[in-house]
């Protein structure tokens, strides 16, 4: 059975100490419940902060903590208060948090917090190292632990590893003002699953990839060069059951003894029947849009003077970081806010908002939502948001309005609330009309979507899907692992090369025996390339040079060889000292003259392309352009041309970064079919990196070795992770 380690900042228990000793709780949090499927199915540790300082524990005291965490399959990690302040305070809390919700105002980029944050990363990494074998599974959680994955990864390469970001992932014009941008993801990129709430943190994490570092990316899969990973949304639930049960408890206990909370609400309705009582409930946090809040709801009360006596806002909001000055400031906000409202509103019968700054049990916060008529939850900038959630499951009636933020991760899978533009408060305000005035059967219709959805993807559904989610991926991986060129292959295609007479080696050029991603006016032949290529000639190799590349650069940088050179595609052709030949009848470049204006266009409207003209292809390159603006082109690109040039003898070849156009009388594979032909090698190999190669692949006997650079599929035998394969491949053939 596989063994499934947790890893996030805090663990799921509560570590106190009191005049009766040490205590662990069990934590009530939706991450907690989600797991515990999990720990019954996979032999299941949980690793992190147990929330105590260590120097307060004395020897007997750590034994005990240790003991009753050890029942509940935890293992804990101390960080001292330095570096907590740091690590947690510091670089997760005024750093990544507020840049990750849009507020770039209060982000710190401090040098020292940078540090604490590697530091305890890095603890993280070394309290896993002496527990983990190389079939675990380590799933680790959120903005804390960023650099984990890689960390762990480097030394266990084997284990598969998953990683889930609950807040929101920021756009790259943000995430670009981290002076740490590349460490981070580089950190992420160490899982082999990457996780989110919702497809729109999905997109901005691949866009920031793509821009960084440029990998490619294809449903929903990286191709890092030795490794395939995955990214994917998947929506956090709430456990359903327990939230609706608690509710119909509620509902049925009738005269029992109750709650202060509950003869509270329930004189507020005694009053004034028909009353009706908004709920929201929040951490004071600026990512919540409090105020804003606020101030659409004085908006309310001024254009909607009927309403007054009629209509109450129950504000829960729990004390957050409450030693930050950012923090402090918002609630002084808040504060003044509740009271000019209540000022300016209230009287001896009626408070306008009830304003309560602190925690609540769960049976009381089940009492607010079930007496709760609207639910207001209006953030600025929410990764899920689950409150949103907790609300509508304990609708046992059907009735109930949700009001959602668009900008909560929950909106995405709850279009059947009213959702509103935090910052609009005029539409804010309307919202709160229209819950007020929504009719009983649209409500009940509104909310059996809702509760169906809520009920059939659960916290549990959440947690066993990212877990088959991250089984999954380690297949794919193996899949294409066993194509992988390893010391074994290598030894046998050195056997047959040695032992043979007549060899003849096919290589592609970029990506082949270059590195790929450098721009292309950079990625000239270097010295060792050049030694290389003379050593195997020395062995009478036969070496045949296939590229897109027009024929002057290949002229200038391997005319004086005696080597065979492609170019543009197979289509010119080059025997040693010998000058150049076409390779099929020549079509002449008429087509170019309506091919030509309709590439410059997308080259006019799409920033740091650029076309490139040889004899008988045109080039459109986009590796200087943004990413994501250049694929979208190139899509629109390749769609006009497919349309210009049907029923004629042109061919759209799509590569890294580029899309030509060229007579498709010709490609490499006929190119080198065509040089073998008549010919006795009893040694052939074929090596490239994109799909213009996998003609080669095809078209040679089946006798020869091929191999693909990148973890791609291809038809070809063996695949390898980048150049530096290939060359020393090369090297260990130039070797008598």
């Amino acid at each position: 059975m596989n063994r499934l380690f947790i890893v996030s900042n805090r663990l799921p228990v509560s570590v106190t100490q009191s005049k009766d000793g040490i205590k662990v709780r069990p934590s009530v949090g939706g991450l907690a419940t989600g797991m515990k499927s999990i720990y019954k199915e996979m032999e299941s540790t949980w690793v992190g902060w147990p929330g105590i300082d260590r120097s307060y524990l004395t020897g007997e005291d750590e034994k005990s903590v240790a003991g009753q965490l050890e029942k509940e399959h935890c293992q804990p990690l101390y960080i001292d208060k330095k570096d907590m302040d740091a690590y947690y305070y510091g670089f997760s809390n005024k750093t990544i948090w507020p840049l990750f919700h849009y507020f770039p105002q209060y982000t710190v980029y401090d040098r020292d917090y940078w540090e604490a944050y590697r530091k305890v990363n890095r603890m993280f990494a070394d309290k896993l190292e002496s527990m983990i074998r190389k079939d675990d599974h380590i799933w680790i959680h959120d903005y804390h632990l960023l650099l984990l994955p890689n960390m762990i990864k480097e030394k266990h390469p084997g284990t598969t590893i998953g990683f889930f970001n609950h807040i929101p992932f920021p756009s790259y014009e943000l995430f670009r003002l981290l002076p740490w941008r590349e460490e981070i993801i580089e950190g992420i990129l160490g899982a082999d699953l990457v996780g989110f709430h919702s497809y729109d943190y999905e997109r901005h994490f691949s866009s920031c990839v793509r821009r960084l570092f440029g990998y490619d990316y294809e449903l929903n899969q990286f191709n890092l060069g030795h490794r395939i990973i995955r990214v994917d949304s998947f929506p956090m639930g709430i456990d359903y059951e327990k939230y609706n049960s608690a509710a119909w408890k509620i509902r049925k206990n009738g005269n029992q003894k109750k709650p202060k909370v509950q003869e509270d609400i329930e004189r507020f309705h005694q009053v004034m029947p028909g009353r009706k009582l908004i709920l929201s409930i929040d951490r004071m946090d600026y990512s919540k849009g409090i105020p804003n809040r606020l101030h659409a709801f004085r908006r309310f009360l001024e254009k909607y003077p009927g309403y007054h006596g009629k209509i109450s806002l129950v504000m829960l909001t729990v004390p957050s970081r409450s030693k930050v000055d950012q923090y402090q400031l918002l609630k002084k906000e808040v504060d003044e806010q509740v009271g000019k409202i209540n000022g300016t509103y209230g009287d001896l019968n009626w408070t306008p908002v009830w304003y309560f700054y602190r925690s609540m049990s769960f049976e009381n916060l089940i009492l607010l939502y079930y007496y709760s008529d609207i639910g207001l939850i209006t953030p600025l900038r929410d990764g899920m948001n689950l409150v949103a959630k907790e609300f509508i499951a304990t609708k046992t009636e059907g009735t109930g309005v949700l009001i959602l933020s668009e900008m909560a991760g929950s909106a995405k899978e709850m279009n059947e609330a009213i959702l509103i533009n935090p910052n609009n408060r005029e539409e804010m305000a309307e919202a709160i009309r229209q819950a007020i005035e929504m009719p009983v059967e649209e409500q009940k219709k509104r909310n059996e979507h809702l509760q169906k959805r809520l009920k059939r993807y659960t916290v549990e559904k959440w947690a066993g899907d990212f877990v088959s989610g991250m089984k999954e991926i380690k297949t794919i991986q193996r899949t294409y692992s066993s194509k992988k060129m390893n010391a074994q292959v290598t030894g046998t295609i050195l056997d047959n090369f040695r032992s043979s007479e007549k060899r003849i080696l096919f290589l592609d050029y970029n990506g082949t025996l270059v590195y790929s991603k450098k721009a292309r006016e950079y990625a000239s032949p270097d010295k060792e390339l050049y030694a290389l290529l003379d050593r195997l000639e020395e062995r009478s190799v036969d070496i045949v040079l296939m590229s897109s590349r027009d024929r002057d650069t290949l002229e200038k940088w391997f005319g004086d060889r005696d080597l065979m050179l492609f170019a543009e595609h197979g289509i010119w052709k080059k025997t040693g000292k010998e000058g150049w030949q076409q390779t099929s009848q020549p079509m002449g470049n008429f087509w170019k003259e309506s091919i030509r204006p309709a590439m410059e266009s997308y080259v006019d409207r799409t920033p740091g392309s650029y076309l490139e003209e040889m004899n008988n292809v045109l080039s459109w390159h986009f590796e200087k352009a943004d990413p994501d603006h250049g694929i979208i082109r190139a899509r629109d690109l390749k769609d006009e041309l497919t349309a210009r040039i049907l029923n004629t003898e042109l061919q759209i070849v799509e590569g890294r970064n580029v899309i030509e156009i060229k007579p498709s009388s010709m490609n490499k594979g006929i190119a080198a079919l065509d040089v073998i032909t008549g010919k006795n090698y009893d040694f052939i190999m074929a090596v490239g990196d994109d799909w213009t190669d996998e003609t080669m692949f095809e078209l040679l006997p089946e006798r020869a070795v091929t191999l693909r650079v990148g973890m791609k599929k291809t038809i070809a035998r063996y695949n390898c992770e980048s150049y530096r394969d290939v060359r020393k491949l090369l090297n260990q053939m130039s070797i008598r």
